[in-house]
C-alpha cells in the first residue's frame, strides 16, 4: 500500500492539479491594463486641483517638503478612486527589518449618529499610521514594552490596490521608524542614501557646465530567480515549508548535466502562471520585461525594467509576493531561497544599477566614443573608488545564512567583491595620462554571421562576465551577489552611500586642481589617472570561479569574508560608522540595530534548519531504514532456511545497518548542539550557529542521502529530488 500511495503522489502532481482562485484572463494589451492599479500621476492631474497637484508633484519630483494642508484633498481623491476600483480597506505598506513586508488593514467604513455607515479616509490616516513597533526587529532600538511606532507615507512611490478573491485594498508604501524617530525599516535609509548621492553627483554636474540637471538618482531593476514545485511534495518535505530549502535529498541521475533547461520551452503549466504573474503586476505598474527557464531544472527568472531605486526596491518585494501567491492558483510552491537544492545551481537577484538626471541622461552610458565622455569616465571611476574601498559593505550588505550556501558555488560569484569592466573599458583606464588616449577609436565594428541572408549583428565593446560579482554591463553595473530572497533596498543603500562618498572625494580633489589654475579637462586627467591608478586592484575581468583567481585576490590585499558572520562583524566598524553618520543614511544606534538583527537572523535560520533537520531525520529518515532493516532481515532468515545461495541481502542489510548507525552517531551530536546553544549576546550565537551548529548540520546530511539511495523508495517518504525538479 506504501508503494502505491507513494507513487499516487506523484501522478496527482503531475496530472490532477486544478486552478484555484482568480479565473484565467483573456490575453488583454498590456497598455490598457499596465497601472490600472496604481494612483498614477496622470490620475493624479486628473482628480485633484492644480494648486494641491503642484505642490505634491514638487513633493514627488524636486524633494520639497510635503504640505501638510493638502493631505486632506489627496486623501479625497485616492479614497474615492480606491472605492470605485472596489477596495474596501487601505494599509500603510512597509518594509521592516524582517526582509518582507507588513500591513495592518483598516476598513474604509465608520458608523455614523443615524446608526448607518459612511466611507472615510482622512489627510491624518493618509500621511501617518501607527502599528505596535515591538514585534518587529529592532536590533535593541525598542524593548518589548515601548510599543509605540510610526509608519509614514511615502509619497514618491505610488499607492496601488492589492485584489484579492472577495475584495481588494489600497495600499500605501510608507516609511516605519520608531517613538523615537530611528529608523525600523529598509526604506528611510534608501531614501536618505538617494538624497546624499543627489547632493554629491549634482556637485560634479555644475563642474562640468550643467546647470540644467535639478536631480541625480540610482536606477535599479533586480533579475529574480526562483524555483517551483508542486505543493503536493512541498507540504510533503517539512525542510521545505519551514526552512525554504531541503536539507536532504541525493542527487538524482539527472540534474542539469545536458544543459537543456536555460532558456529551454517554457512547460504551460509554467507559462500559464507566468502570463498570470505578469497581468498581475502590470496591473500594479511594476514593469515586468523578460521571463525564462533559468539554468537549473525547475528554475525561472522574472526581470523588470529599470526604475528610481526607491520604487525598484517596492516593486521588487511586489514581485516576489505575487509570485508566491499566485503559484498556489497553479498547485504550484515558489520557492525564492538562495540554495533550495544542494547540487544545482542557487537563486540570486541580480541586482542593475546606474545613474540618471532628471533630463533624461544616464550617466553610466559610455556613448559611441567613451575615451572622449569624460563625465561617464569620472562617474565609472567613482564607482571603481567606492568598490574597492567599501568591499567590506557590499559583502554585508548580501550577508545571510541562505545566500552563503550559493556564494562560492561554481553558480555565483565568490565572496571576494571585484569588478568586471571589460577589455574596452579597462584599456581605455589604463591609457589615461598618456597621449595615446585620444588616438584610440571605440569602433566595435559588426558581428559576421557568415550566411548573407543573417543581419550582420553590432558587436558591443565588451564580452559579459557572468562570474563576476559586479560587473559593467554597456550602461549599468550589475551587482550579481544579492540573494533571491533578499530586500534589495539595503544592497541599494549601500551602493548609493559609497558612490556619494567616492563622488564627493573625486570633487574635492577637481576642485582642487581647478582652484590651482588647471583646465577643466586637466584636471579630469589628473583625478581619473590617480584614482584608477589607486584602485585598479578592484578590476577582474577574468574567471571569477577559478581557484587562480582566489589565490591573485589574496595577492592583491582584497577581501574575501566566505560567511556571513565575518561579514557582519565589520558593519560597525569605525570607517562605516563614519560613512554612514557624515551622509546621514544611518546613525550609530541604527547601524548597531541592522548588525543585531543581521546576527538574530543569521543563528535563528540555522537554529530552525538544524531542529528540522533532527526531526526530520529521528521521526521520517530512521523508522524507514529500520522498517527497511526489518524487512531485509526477514528476507534474510527466509533465504537462510531455504538454504539458497544469497549473500547481497545479507551485504544489504549490513550496509544500510552501518549507515543507519552512522546517522543516529551524527544525530546525537546535532542534538548536543543544540542543547548547548549560548544565550545572548546576539554576535556570540551567530558564531555558535556557524561553528558549530553547521558543522553537524553537514555531517548529518550524508548519512541521510546515502540511505536515500539504499533504501527501498517505499519506504522513503520524502519526495525526491527527481521528482520535484522535474515533475511539473
Amino acid at each position: 500500500m506504501a508503494a502505491y500511495t507513494h507513487e499516487y503522489d506523484v501522478i496527482a502532481a503531475a496530472k490532477n492539479w486544478r486552478l484555484n482562485g482568480f479565473p484565467t484572463h483573456s490575453a488583454v494589451p498590456v497598455e490598457e491594463v499596465f497601472a490600472q492599479n496604481v494612483f498614477t500621476i496622470e490620475l493624479m492631474q486628473q482628480r485633484l486641483s492644480k494648486p494641491v497637484f503642484r505642490s505634491l508633484l514638487a513633493t514627488i519630483h524636486e524633494g520639497k517638503p510635503l504640505d501638510p494642508s493638502i493631505a486632506d484633498t489627496v486623501a479625497l481623491a485616492m479614497k474615492e478612486w480606491a472605492l470605485e476600483r472596489g477596495a474596501t480597506h487601505y494599509a500603510h505598506w512597509f518594509q521592516p527589518l524582517t526582509g518582507s513586508t507588513a500591513e495592518k488593514h483598516e476598513s474604509f467604513i465608520t458608523p455614523n449618529a443615524g446608526g448607518g455607515a459612511i466611507a472615510e479616509f482622512s489627510g491624518k490616516d493618509l500621511i501617518q499610521g501607527e502599528p505596535d513597533a515591538s514585534s518587529f526587529p529592532s536590533g535593541g532600538l525598542r524593548e518589548t514594552f515601548e510599543a509605540r511606532g510610526y509608519t509614514a507615507w511615502d509619497p514618491t512611490s505610488p499607492a496601488f490596490i492589492m485584489e484579492h478573491p472577495n475584495g481588494a485594498t489600497l495600499c500605501i508604501p510608507s516609511v516605519f521608524a520608531s517613538w523615537t524617530g530611528d529608523a525600523l525599516d529598509h526604506k528611510i535609509p534608501l531614501l536618505r542614501s538617494v538624497d546624499a548621492l543627489n547632493r554629491q553627483a549634482l556637485r560634479v554636474l555644475r563642474l562640468f557646465g550643467d546647470s540644467r540637471t535639478t536631480k541625480v538618482y540610482a536606477t535599479a531593476g533586480a533579475e529574480q530567480e526562483y524555483f517551483l514545485v508542486d505543493e503536493e511534495f512541498f507540504f510533503r518535505r517539512p525542510d521545505l515549508f519551514l526552512c525554504g530549502r531541503t536539507l536532504f535529498g541525493a542527487r538524482p541521475p539527472r540534474g542539469q548535466e545536458l544543459q537543456d533547461h536555460y532558456f529551454g520551452s517554457i512547460p504551460e503549466r509554467v507559462l500559464s502562471f507566468m502570463s498570470d504573474v505578469e497581468y498581475q503586476l502590470y496591473k500594479i505598474g511594476v514593469p515586468v520585461k523578460t521571463r525564462h527557464n533559468e539554468v537549473a531544472p525547475g528554475q525561472y527568472e522574472i526581470a523588470p525594467l529599470y526604475e528610481h531605486c526607491n520604487v525598484s526596491a517596492d516593486h521588487q518585494q511586489l514581485i516576489m509576493q505575487v509570485l508566491r501567491n499566485t503559484a498556489r492558483k497553479y498547485g504550484m510552491v515558489c520557492l525564492l531561497h538562495e540554495k533550495p537544492f544542494a547540487g544545482l545551481n542557487g537563486s540570486g537577484k541580480h541586482t542593475n544599477w546606474s545613474l540618471a538626471t532628471d533630463t533624461g541622461i544616464n550617466l553610466l552610458d559610455p556613448g559611441e566614443t567613451p575615451h572622449d565622455n569624460m563625465l561617464f569616465l569620472f562617474f565609472c571611476a567613482a564607482v571603481l573608488k567606492a568598490v574597492d574601498t567599501h568591499q567590506d559593505l557590499l559583502r554585508i550588505s548580501v550577508a545571510s545564512a541562505g545566500n552563503d550556501y550559493r556564494l562560492g558555488g561554481h553558480e555565483a560569484p565568490p565572496a571576494v567583491i571585484s569588478v568586471f569592466l571589460g577589455e574596452q573599458l579597462t584599456e581605455i583606464f589604463e591609457r589615461l595620462g598618456t597621449e595615446s588616449r585620444r588616438r584610440r577609436t571605440s569602433t566595435n565594428g559588426l558581428l559576421g554571421l557568415g550566411i548573407p541572408i543573417l543581419p550582420a549583428l553590432p558587436r558591443h565593446g565588451g564580452d559579459r562576465n557572468r562570474t563576476s560579482p559586479f560587473a559593467f554591463t554597456g550602461n549599468k553595473f550589475e551587482f550579481r551577489a544579492v540573494g533571491a530572497s533578499q530586500n534589495i533596498a539595503f544592497p541599494l543603500t549601500v551602493l548609493n552611500t559609497i558612490v556619494a562618498w567616492a563622488i564627493d572625494q573625486m570633487a574635492t580633489q577637481l576642485e582642487e586642481w581647478l582652484e590651482r589654475g588647471a583646465s577643466l579637462e586637466e584636471a579630469l586627467r589628473r583625478v581619473l589617472s590617480h584614482t584608477y591608478q589607486q584602485h585598479r586592484r578592484i578590476v577582474f575581468n577574468g574567471d571569477n570561479y577559478s581557484s587562480a583567481w582566489l589565490r591573485e585576490a589574496k595577492r592583491r590585499g582584497l577581501l574575501n569574508l566566505t560567511n556571513a558572520v565575518d561579514a557582519i562583524e565589520r558593519l560597525t566598524e569605525p570607517k562605516n560608522r563614519d560613512l554612514f553618520s557624515h551622509y546621514g543614511v544611518l546613525n550609530e544606534r541604527e547601524l548597531e540595530a541592522r548588525q543585531t538583527v543581521l546576527f538574530e537572523q543569521y543563528s535563528k535560520t540555522l537554529l530552525i534548519e538544524a531542529e528540522t533537520a533532527a526531526w526530520i531525520a529521528r521521526t521520517m529518515v530512521f523508522p524507514a531504514a529500520v522498517t527497511y532493516l526489518r524487512e531485509l532481515a526477514a528476507t534474510a532468515r527466509e533465504v537462510r532456511s531455504l538454504r539458497v545461495p544469497c549473500s547481497s541481502v545479507t551485504r544489504l542489510l549490513q550496509e544500510i545497518a552501518s549507515h543507519t548507525d552512522q546517522l543516529d552517531a551524527a544525530l546525537q551530536k546535532l542534538q548536543e548542539a543544540l542543547h548547548a546553544l549560548p544565550p545572548d549576546p546576539p554576535a556570540r550565537r551567530a558564531a555558535y550557529a556557524r561553528d558549530t551548529l553547521l558543522p553537524c548540520l553537514d555531517a548529518l546530511r550524508p548519512c541521510v542521502d546515502t540511505l536515500e539511495r539504499l533504501v527501498a523508495d517505499s519506504h522513503w517518504v520524502l519526495p525526491s529530488y527527481r521528482e520535484m525538479l522535474f515533475v511539473k
